[in-house]
């Protein structure tokens, strides 16, 4: 049985590479980074995974399986008991089956043949070539597909598979390439003149790529989304509204929400003059402790955080 020897650049490229190949437990150690140990207890102890077993006992995990860990690894690294693990993989993969079956077949299929291409120029360093398949992309898919099904995977796996010389630097070169982009598209969107929605950052809880793509993602014509910086004092929010008025602040966190986030976030809004949502992983990790406050909660998907928005700001939602 063949298999993968060298150091993987994507997930997403060796799971497109052979989806019936199968790896033995040192194999799945080497490519994830999770020691064997971990491995089996998150079989026995949680079930998070289930890899075949051959006649001697041996397990064999498959493209999937390899998948679900680094979803569990996601997670875990941030915040996330592995005990509640199993329930929002479960939650997630109802939200995926859902958003695949709007999609078409064939777009699925070219999907991982972008990111190689990409790859390719962001292995040569080469601007012209990268830039050059980025408007082809665009030019294929909307905006919600181009980021979420081709860019960011890509760029969430090289940051994460960093085992090889030169890997850091190419993660380091695409991430300041799409935010250069990223920030251009997001000029162009907050200087309309209809009403804004303000977005911001809980601090250190997103990365400055995630947080632009999250205010191109939630924006629309009729209400576009004005990015805040990274950096911006939460305490200082209260002001910032005063003298923008903005139709709603978005505060967004990709992370595991601290144990007084939601009544921080609460006692925000009680300052506010507009409408406070949430946004992003620790959305909807703190859904079930916002219930019944004044604040909303946008989810993390792209098409569901601007739906919701829509939604709540024209009170087809209640919060």
């Amino acid at each position: 049985m063949p298999l993968i020897t060298a150091p993987i650049d994507s997930l997403s490229r060796l799971i497109s590479t052979d989806s019936d190949q199968l790896f033995p437990i040192r194999e799945v150690s080497r490519l994830t980074g999770v020691n064997p140990v971990t491995l089996r207890a998150w079989e026995r102890r949680y079930g998070l995974i289930q890899p075949m077993r051959t006649e001697s006992g041996h397990r064999l995990y498959s493209a999937a399986d390899i998948e679900t860990v680094q979803r569990i690894l996601d997670w875990t690294e941030r915040g996330v008991a592995v005990s509640k693990v199993g329930k929002i993989l479960a939650r997630d993969d109802q939200q995926i089956e859902a958003i695949r079956a709007e999609r078409h077949a064939a777009e699925d299929s070219e999907w991982p043949q972008w990111r190689a291409r990409l790859m390719h120029a962001i292995s040569a360093f080469d601007d012209r070539q990268l830039e050059s398949v980025y408007g082809q992309i665009f030019a294929t898919y909307p905006l919600s597909i181009a980021f979420q099904d081709i860019l960011m995977p890509l760029w969430r796996d090289l940051l994460r598979y960093q085992g090889r010389f030169g890997q850091a630097s190419e993660w380091l070169f695409f991430d300041s390439f799409l935010c250069m982009q990223t920030l251009l598209r997001a000029q162009v969107a907050s200087a309309s003149p209809a009403p804004q929605v303000l977005l911001s950052a809980l601090p250190g809880e997103c990365r400055k790529l995630e947080l632009l793509v999250a205010g191109l993602l939630m924006s629309r014509e009729d209400l576009p989304v004005k990015v805040l910086g990274l950096d911006q004092p939460v305490d200082e929010l209260t002001l910032v509204c005063e003298k923008i008025r903005p139709q709603a602040l978005v505060m967004f966190s990709n992370h595991s929400h601290k144990h007084d986030l939601a009544a921080r976030l609460n006692r925000l809004a009680l300052t506010l003059d507009c409408p406070l949502f949430l946004a992003g992983a620790a959305s909807d990790l703190l859904q079930a402790d916002l219930a019944g406050t004044s604040i909303g909660c946008l989810g993390s998907e792209g098409r569901q955080m601007q739906r919701r928005l829509q939604q709540f700001l024209s009170g087809g939602l209640d919060t």
